[in-house]
């Protein structure tokens, strides 16, 4: 009886708060193990050592060097990624690094070389990409559903400086020069993400970014960016730790359609779609696409799996906030640069 391959990753940093999420996860497929975990913080890294029955690697250089680690899953704080990536890159460990890849473009995009130049498998936590409506979205852009494209609107807001999300284990979050980003950037990439994947490259950006409780001194707490498409379209982003709802997470117009996803349901006009008439909520939606850390593990194990971040468009994206949080300072629409 054959006995099934099981893959071997590294738990490189396991500061994020995405990290007992991945954890939860991994417990959960046999094909894949754990077999070592690494934090500068040495406690943290007993801790999840010993949720996954792993070993602590306390010399980095023992993960690299290990040809049965085929892969490294990047939680650290966003500061270290640009030792960590590179690293990893240059051992040939396929990389899942959490969000933002950097906190500047030109570290991103020179990490995105290295990945693109190592020839390994990368992803980014973007999980927005695979929800049904924004798959839904996907297609119908491609089709012409929508005509002209004219303006586009994202929203991606949580409470999490009124709840105090970040008050203890989490600090780091909250600190910018850790972080790379403040609230705004933390949480506006993901829709970013999704507005670039659907609409394409941004050529300008500015952005009006704030605290206002100030309970993380330092760190900006709520923003909204004006965008400048390649193809014309306008775009804007709010993006925040002040909300304590947020509706209208989704909104897209055109000369020939029109789509909005408001308190959870999806909205869609179109002349050329039969029954689109934006009357009611649209149901007809692929089902939703595979978690991005899932997708990953799926890659390792040779699984199929869905359409993968590329380095270059993780840098992009911070490229574009790096834009928007410099417009924000100037009162000035500030270019994007592009690799």
């Amino acid at each position: 009886m054959a006995t099934e391959k099981v893959v071997s990753v590294a738990l490189v940093g396991a500061a994020h708060i995405h990290t007992p999420q991945f954890v939860r996860m991994v417990k959960e497929r046999p094909g894949i193990n754990v077999k070592a975990v690494w934090d500068h913080d040495a406690g943290r890294a007993a801790k999840y050592a010993g949720e996954l029955g792993s070993r602590v690697a306390t010399d980095l250089e023992t993960i690299w060097s290990d040809p049965e680690i085929a892969g490294a899953v990047i939680y650290s704080e966003t500061d270290r990624h640009i030792d960590l990536v590179p690293a990893a890159a240059a051992a040939k460990k396929h990389i899942f690094a959490e969000k933002p890849l950097a906190g500047t473009a030109k570290e991103s995009f020179a990490m995105a070389d290295a990945i693109e130049r190592a020839g390994v498998i990368f992803t980014t936590g973007y999980f927005m990409r695979t929800l049904p409506e924004h798959l839904f979205l996907k297609e119908q852009i491609a089709k012409g559903s929508f005509g002209k494209i004219t303006r586009v609107r994202g929203s991606t807001c949580h409470n999490g400086s009124l709840g105090g999300w970040f008050d203890t284990d989490y600090r780091w979050m909250a600190d910018p020069k850790i972080a790379g980003v403040g609230a705004f950037g933390d949480l506006g990439t993901h829709t970013l993400d999704v507005m670039m994947w659907l609409l394409g490259g941004i050529e300008a950006a500015t952005a009006e970014i704030r605290a206002v409780t100030d309970r993380y001194p330092g760190c900006d707490e709520t923003g909204e960016a004006l965008l400048k498409f390649q193809s014309g379209v306008i775009g804007t982003l709010a993006a925040g730790w002040l909300d304590v709802d947020n509706p209208l997470t989704l909104l897209i117009s055109g000369t020939e359609g029109h789509a909005a996803i408001f308190k959870g349901q999806f909205y869609f006009k179109s002349d050329k779609v039969p029954n689109a008439d934006g009357k009611e909520p649209w149901k007809d939606l692929p089902p939703a696409g595979v978690h991005p850390i899932a997708q990953f593990l799926d890659a390792l194990e040779g699984k199929p799996h869905d359409n993968l971040v590329k380095p270059a468009e993780a840098a992009a994206r911070v490229a574009v906030m790096e834009a928007a949080y410099e417009g924000a300072k100037t009162n000035a629409w500030v270019k994007v640069a592009q690799k």
